[in-house]
């Protein structure tokens, strides 16, 4: 069995806790440890916080007002996107493998320790997108369980 659901908010800071709200809830629905909930929502939070700061005048006039949230619930795996409107990533930040230090960029590297695989990309003339996985572990009895 797998789930999914799709949200699209407005680029509000008040957006952030609602989809954070959200994935808590489906998580402790379906059964998933709280730990791993808690580090997905952490890194959601940062991802919806970089769409609303960063994700608007990519020249898209109908979409720049929103952005998109997107999570897959299937099997042993998590994955969500963050899909916005705006500019896009730099080249220097698509390509970057290693945490920095640097003082803008912390809230994609906390998204890269709480998740196994992050996936930053552009779509030109179109947005950002940020996807990351991680594994599910499960409580015991736990609706979603992979045996």
């Amino acid at each position: 069995m797998s789930i999914w659901w799709s949200l699209h908010l407005r680029r509000d800071a008040a957006s952030v806790p609602l989809a954070r709200r959200l994935l808590l809830g489906t998580m402790e629905t379906v059964g998933v440890d709280p730990d791993i909930s808690f580090d997905l929502s952490v890194a959601l939070s940062e991802a919806c916080a970089n769409a609303v700061e960063h994700g608007g005048g990519g020249g898209i006039p109908d979409g720049a007002e929103e952005y998109r949230v997107t999570a897959y619930l299937d099997g042993d795996r998590c994955r969500i996107e963050v899909t916005d409107s705006g500019p896009g990533f730099p080249p220097s930040t698509v390509a970057r493998r290693r945490p920095s230090l640097a003082e803008h960029g912390r809230g994609l590297d906390l998204i890269a320790e709480l998740s196994d695989h992050v996936r930053l990309r552009n779509r030109p003339g179109r947005g950002a997108v940020v996807s990351f996985d991680k594994t599910l572990k499960w409580r015991d009895g736990a609706l979603l369980k992979v045996s």
